[in-house]
This record gives structure tokens, C-alpha cells and sequence, in this order.
């Protein structure tokens, strides 16, 4: 799936923590990747339809050096990602074999892939920082992938963090973390988000001036009628 460049710059404006609210009101409670942390602060919201990579525990006749060159492998699926998608990976929660490396991050950056997610961890740490590419993982080892997991397939339905994540569903990532919106709700979130974004930003001008949180947080109806009148003035 391609988003469209209107949805991109839709969702860059809505933090992962807005999202996480609109979501719950649909019912969905887990859509944040645990373990899924900037590489380095500061990096920009990133958005993009998700391109899967699944792994397994290692097996010791598969998870081999030898693997890298299957036509099933990580650098296989990396020639196969379009522009813009964001690389989740299920690492497994595995912490001490980084499931990629500067090589394959920058590999990834010359493709123009949004952004790289995954519960596990990178290695080479200098060249991925060097590639400046963003990327949201869960720390830093030295032992190459092959060590603790065996790469099976791409673009299936996968676990990162605790999140079933499908391809296709669209990832948005910030300071938080990654959060999935999946693809049958995008339209419903789209039309949803920006809002919820304008009432909290709205809220937080509020406690700024020194209104008391009850009534506030959640709002009563004189606090939404007030907020009715903003938006109309504001819309003038």
C-alpha cells in the first residue's frame, strides 16, 4: 500500500501518544511496540506503510553466515522494499544478536526507506549513527543476527514488541516509541487524529493559564461549550 503524500503529513503532525488514545477509543489497547526506542534523540516522526520482516530462534542448521546469501534472507528483503515503507522487524526480543547492521541500514537509507523499527537490537553502532537513518530498536550487541535468530520471511504477519503488526498497516514513530495504526482504520483515524491533537494542545494552553483539572480533564460541558467557541472564533 501507498500513502498518499496528504496522509504522511497528516499523521507527521499527530504524536504516537494522540494515536494511542484515538485507538483506544476504537477498542484497540495494544497498537505501542514495547521496546522500541529512538536510536538517538531527536529524530524525526516518521510514517510509512509497514514492510515485515519475520524471524525465529536461532536453529543451528539454518542461522548460519551461509544464510546471507539464500534468495530468503535479510538482503533479499531489503531489495524488495519500496520508497517510503518503514522496516518493523521481529527480533524476537532478543538482546544480544543485532538483527541488522550498518551495512543494511545504509542499504536501506540509499533506497529511501522511511525508517527501521524492531524489538531487538542493531550492531555497529558507529555506522548505523553514521548512516543517519532513523532508527527505533532496543539497544546495541555486537554478535550478528545468525547468533540468536534465523531470518524465515518478509512482508508476513509479524509480533514486534508485543504488537501483531501486518504489512501494510501504517507505523507512526516519535520520542515514544512505534505505534501501528492498521490499515482498515487509517481513514478513521486520519479524520480523527488532528482533532484530538487540536483539543489537547488546547487543553494544555488551559493549564498553562492555571485552570484546575476537574472539568478540564475529561471535559465537562461548560468546559466543551467554551472549546466550541474557540474553535468557531478560531476558524474565522
Amino acid at each position: 500500500m501507498a500513502l498518499d503524500q496528504a496522509a504522511i503529513e497528516t499523521l507527521k503532525g499527530v504524536s504516537t501518544a494522540t494515536l494511542t488514545t484515538v485507538l483506544l477509543k476504537k477498542g484497540l489497547r495494544n497498537v505501542w511496540m514495547r521496546g522500541t526506542k529512538p536510536l538517538r534523540p531527536g529524530q524525526p516522526r516518521s510514517v510509512g506503510p509497514a514492510f515485515t520482516f519475520r524471524f525465529v530462534p536461532a536453529r543451528e542448521d539454518l542461522a548460519t553466515p551461509a544464510s546471507w546469501g539464500s534468495p530468503i534472507s535479510t538482503r533479499a528483503a531489503i531489495e524488495a522494499m519500496p520508497e517510503g515503507a518503514i522496516a518493523v522487524i521481529d527480533g524476537q526480543g532478543v538482546m544480544d544478536a543485532g538483527v541488522f547492521g550498518d551495512i543494511l541500514v545504509s542499504r536501506m537509507a540509499k533506497r529511501g526507506v522511511a525508517a527501521m523499527v524492531t524489538d531487538g537490537v542493531v550492531r555497529d553502532l558507529a555506522g548505523v549513527l553514521g548512516a543517519n537513518f532513523p532508527v527505533w530498536c532496543n539497544g546495541v550487541a555486537a554478535s550478528p543476527s545468525v547468533a540468536g535468530l534465523t531470518f524465515v520471511n518478509w512482508q508476513e504477519p509479524i509480533g514486534c514488541g508485543g504488537v501483531a503488526v501486518f504489512p501494510d498497516d501504517v507505523i507512526v514513530v516519535d520520542d515514544d516509541g512505534a505505534v501501528v495504526i492498521p490499515a482498515a482504520l487509517l481513514d478513521d483515524v486520519l479524520a480523527e487524529a488532528p482533532e484530538q491533537e487540536r483539543l489537547e494542545a488546547w487543553i494544555m494552553e488551559e493549564v498553562d493559564r492555571g485552570v484546575a483539572l476537574p472539568g478540564l480533564y475529561p471535559m465537562n460541558a461548560e468546559t466543551k461549550a467554551r472549546y466550541e467557541a474557540f474553535k468557531a472564533g478560531s476558524s474565522k
